[in-house]
């Protein structure tokens, strides 16, 4: 795994819009943007753990994107119920074929922040 995807993953997944601090969601949307394309399907699916409790101005699907540059379906774990932004990223990323269905781990969901379309 590469440096720049080794050190996104261990600072834990994106904040929520209401929680982070500007500074730290400018830092992270950086950390994003240096991470070097393709992905590995081992830094995709690292990357896949670090969704938040919403879509973090955008962030998350910054990453979706990203995790759509690895050369075929990524295994995660499939969303907690109620998951909200993350259930529906997940979602989107099995039906286009980016993420394997069907993992029985419980992944971090969060709130709702009715970003995305469902």
């Amino acid at each position: 795994m590469g440096p720049e995807v080794s050190a996104f993953v261990a600072d834990g997944p994106l904040p929520g819009e209401e929680t982070g601090e500007e500074a730290e969601i400018d830092r992270r949307a950086r950390q994003l943007d240096a991470i070097p394309r393709p992905l590995s399907l081992a830094e995709a699916e690292a990357l896949a753990g670090c969704f938040g409790p919403d879509d973090c101005y955008g962030l998350a699907w910054t990453m979706a994107h990203l995790i759509e540059t690895a050369p075929g379906p990524v295994p995660t774990s499939a969303p907690a119920p109620g998951g909200g932004a993350h259930a529906r990223i997940h979602r989107w990323a099995v039906a286009a074929g980016l993420v394997a269905e069907g993992s029985e781990a419980v992944a971090r969901g969060g709130g709702d922040g009715g970003a995305f379309p469902a």
